[in-house]
């Protein structure tokens, strides 16, 4: 377990700029005798894990290593350090805590990667081009863990549209990060492209014969079956990013 760490100073968020505003952060470097030992801990603690893991603790995750006695007291003591300018909270997203640095900038060693499209978990939408898209916009990245990318090498992400895939706790608006693949086991969730009608989706993969069969996580919804020499696999999910808004 992590331990959290006391003789820390710390940078307060500003919001103007020019040169009086760079004096004032320079003379303004907040130490860590004026915060309440408790949110010291804490703020400590999130800079230390994510040095070491890459992305933010839970709020659980915090409880613990700080031992304090329920979610509502961390709670607290975030929106604290929040107003303070120390860190972001973002309730969009899970682990969505943001340290920030001097520049009220947040803080991150953690990759990110690029989240190119909406991929259906439903009926099947149109097809993504990553190659064109990279060329032609800008895109949303989202952070992923160190190990993640270090397992998997390359990765990209997606948005999810539909709840085929609910019972595989995927909802409508949640983030699948992929693994770019021609190949795919069966079980496996994938990114498949149905050549012959032009359009993609996201659902379990497997092979029957002749036959593909891709089965939405969803009891209320039918599987689709295409010929084998229809569908492309595009890709398989890794992970999963929870839309918590």
């Amino acid at each position: 377990m992590l331990a959290c760490f006391q003789n820390i100073s710390f940078y307060v968020k500003r919001t103007r700029s020019g040169p009086e505003s760079d004096l004032a952060r320079k003379e303004k470097m907040v130490s860590n005798k004026k915060m309440p030992p408790r949110r010291q801990h804490i703020l400590a603690f999130l800079q230390q894990f994510y040095l070491e893991n890459g992305i933010p603790p839970t709020v659980r995750d915090i409880q613990k290593a700080c031992e304090i006695s329920s979610t509502s007291v961390v709670d607290y003591n975030l929106e604290k350090l929040s107003e303070a300018g120390y860190i972001n909270r973002r309730p969009d997203v899970a682990r969505g805590i943001e340290v920030l640095d001097q520049e009220g900038e947040p803080i991150s060693n953690a990759p990110r990667v690029q989240i190119l499209g909406l991929i259906a978990a439903g009926i099947p939408i149109p097809v993504w081009s990553t190659e064109l898209s990279e060329a032609s916009q800008e895109f949303d990245t989202v952070e992923v863990s160190p190990e993640l990318q270090r397992q998997h090498g390359k990765l990209f992400a997606l948005k999810v549209s539909g709840t085929s895939m609910i019972d595989a706790l995927i909802d409508d608006g949640d983030v699948v990060i992929i693994k770019p693949t021609r190949v795919a086991n069966n079980g496996e969730m994938v990114v498949a492209w149905l050549k012959e009608e032009e359009e993609t989706t996201l659902k379990k993969f497997y092979a029957e014969g002749s036959m593909v069969r891709l089965q939405p996580a969803n009891s209320t919804m039918e599987p689709i079956y295409s010929p084998a020499e229809n569908v492309e696999v595009h890709g398989r999910v890794v992970s999963v990013i929870r839309n918590l808004g």
